[in-house]
C-alpha cells in the first residue's frame, strides 16, 4: 500500500482542491495521522481507508490501485442507475460500448 496509497490521496486531494488539513478534519484524525498515511510512514485502517474514500467521493479500491477512478465514481453509478430504466437497449449498448470498448 504506502506510496501508492498516499500518491492517490495527493492527487484526489489536488483535484478535489482540498488540503490535507481538511480531509484530516473531515475524516476525524490529526493533520499529523494524515500526513503519516500520505508519506506511507503508517497504513490506515480498512474503516479508515473507506472514511478516506468517502471524503474524496472515490472508492477504497481507486486509492487502492485496484479500480479506474472515472469509470466506478459513485455518481456516475448513480446517474447510469437512474437512467437505465429510461434508455432503449441501443442506448444500452452503446453505453457500455463506450466505458468497456466492448458490448
Amino acid at each position: 500500500m504506502g506510496k501508492e496509497l498516499g500518491s492517490r490521496i495527493t492527487e484526489t486531494l489536488q483535484k478535489r482542491k482540498m488540503t490535507q488539513k481538511e480531509l484530516a478534519e473531515r475524516i476525524g484524525v490529526t493533520e499529523a495521522v494524515m500526513s503519516r498515511y500520505v508519506s506511507g510512514n503508517r497504513e490506515p485502517k480498512p474503516d479508515m481507508l473507506a472514511n478516506i474514500a468517502t471524503a474524496l467521493h472515490t472508492t477504497s479500491d481507486f486509492l487502492l490501485g485496484i479500480e479506474c477512478d472515472e469509470l466506478y465514481h459513485p455518481r456516475i453509478r448513480r446517474l447510469i442507475a437512474r437512467n437505465a430504466a429510461l434508455m432503449t437497449e441501443q442506448e444500452k449498448r452503446e453505453l457500455i460500448n463506450a466505458l468497456f470498448g466492448e458490448e
